[in-house]
């Protein structure tokens, strides 16, 4: 056996783990987001079956230290991945159909998908440490290399799938790769004890399999699938329900985040992007607009259209988004407009310009805000943010029931903690009957800095019609306002999701 050959599996096996650990994200990502709870599942069920593979491989050492064992060791963990790449949809689009609770389902969808590979690939330390240890009077440093090496592995492959992989091949290349890359390694240990070439035929028989679908999955479609470094994101053509009209339509996550009228690129496709323009009414002389949260640019591009001469920069965390406007949802390039690729709560935090509005959008999952820009904190950064009488308006999605707005009273009640005046705007059910309630929509919180009374009505049809959408959730006294050390939102989703 060549001299380094087990130390390269080692460190291979740790960087396929992590690899295929920050992959699984995106496969989870578009019928579950990406919340702690995704996360905690994925981790959790990761490094149980890592360390359960851990106790077998060494148990199995005892019995029989061979190469070939290892080398089958190596190939039924890419069986498994590669399973996890073909199977995925099928197997999570009926866990999400037969399983009701959220945790539960992320739960068993990383057991089902992530755990039996993860078992095999947590195999390979123990029974590579069986194998290199020749004498007690050398075990102790023998370990110990092993064991930074699959350390190194993995610190390598969390940078390379975060920074390199994901961004350029997308998850389901990935998914084929890593099982080609273990047959290889298997017919490597099988060529080295010099066994029967026909020992690796199954090897060879993954590879061409993987081969087979990558190049199935990577066929040419009526959709765009794009990994960036943040999300998962899907761009195809469809035609808008309330319109009848074609649109351009992006998902992130596999949740409608933008869209764009295809006939003619004019007006704005969704009904919440409409109500930003109440900073007509209460900030008429409006200048300077900050945006949280770019997606596919729909309401800057409006505003760039129908507001000349007036300035507006976003704060888009996601690059690849900027770039994926511009190429597909007609993102122009503008001196008033000023797109900054960062976190929105960084950027308030820096507090580098005074602006008459700020307009919030920026959501992680689902209906899920990032907590770090609920917070009582964030909200200051935002009121420190605008000029003396500038507003800041924010989009939350929410029912009106008291079982499912936990979020929703959170929120108001931090903004009114920060913010003079607070008002609320439903988009859809401003007076909802006892049907109505249970439905989820989009509300506009407005944040006014100054305690001007403004009246709620204007000469504007269409803002006097969002002005009458003005609805009152009375806020408990006792109820805890959102701060950075205390901003349960994802619990808050999760409880009214149930």
């Amino acid at each position: 056996m060549k001299r380094y050959t087990l130390e390269t599996i080692v460190l291979l096996a740790g960087t396929i783990t992590m690899v295929f650990e920050i992959a699984g994200s995106r496969v989870l990502g578009p019928f579950f987001g990406t919340s702690i709870f995704v996360w905690t599942s994925l981790i959790g069920v990761i490094m149980g079956s890592l360390s359960l593979g851990y106790w077998l491989g060494g148990q199995l050492s005892i019995k029989k230290a061979d190469t070939v064992v290892l080398s089958w060791i190596l190939l039924i963990a890419a069986f498994f991945i590669l399973i996890t790449a073909v199977g995925n949809n099928y197997v999570l689009s009926r866990i999400v159909k037969y399983i009701p609770d959220f945790r539960i389902k992320t739960v068993i969808s990383s057991i089902a998908l992530f755990g039996p590979a993860s078992v095999f690939l947590g195999m390979v330390l123990p029974y590579t440490v069986k194998l290199k240890i020749l004498n007690l009077e050398n075990s102790g440093a023998s370990i110990g290399n092993l064991y930074a090496l699959s350390t190194i592995g993995s610190i390598g492959g969390t940078f390379l799938a975060g920074f390199i992989l994901l961004p350029v091949m997308g998850f389901s290349n990935i998914l084929f790769i890593l099982p080609a890359t273990l047959c290889l390694f298997s017919i490597l240990l099988f060529f080295q004890d010099k066994k029967p070439v026909k020992a690796s035929v199954p090897a060879i028989f993954i590879i061409v399999i993987a081969l087979f679908w990558s190049k199935i999955y990577t066929q040419e479609k009526n959709y765009l699938d794009v990994d960036t470094q943040y999300n998962r994101v899907i761009i195809y053509n469809t035609t808008d329900k309330a319109t009848d009209r074609p649109i351009k339509m992006l998902l992130i996550n596999d949740e409608r985040s933008s869209a764009m009228y295809t006939d003619t690129d004019s007006g704005l496709v969704f009904e919440v992007l409409k109500y930003y323009k109440l900073i007509e009414h209460f900030k008429p002389d409006f200048n300077k607009v900050l945006m949280v949260g770019g997606s596919g640019y729909a309401f800057p591009k409006y505003f760039l259209r129908n507001y000349p001469g007036r300035t507006i920069d976003v704060v888009e965390i996601d690059p690849e988004l900027t770039s994926l406007a511009k190429q597909h949802f007609n993102l122009p390039d503008s001196p008033y407009l000023n797109v900054y690729h960062e976190d929105g709560r960084t950027f308030l935090n820096r507090g580098i310009k005074k602006y008459d509005a700020v307009l919030m959008d920026a959501y992680k999952s689902v209906i899920t805000v990032p907590f770090q820009l609920t917070t009582k904190e964030a909200i200051e950064a935002i009121y420190d943010n605008l000029t003396p009488d500038g507003i800041v308006l924010a989009n939350i999605i929410s029912s009106l029931t008291d079982k499912t707005d936990y979020f929703l009273r959170a929120e108001l009640a931090t903004y009114k903690s920060v913010f003079p005046q607070v008002l609320l705007f439903a988009v859809k059910y401003p007076d909802p009957d006892e049907e109505q309630k249970t439905y989820f929509q989009n509300f506009m919180l407005v944040g006014l800095k100054t305690s001007k009374q403004f009246s709620m009505t204007d000469t504007n049809p269409e803002l006097n019609n969002f002005l009458s959408h003005l609805v009152k959730i009375k806020i408990p006294a006792n109820l805890p306002i959102l701060t950075d050390e205390y901003a349960p939102v994802e619990y808050y989703t999760l409880k009214a999701l149930k």
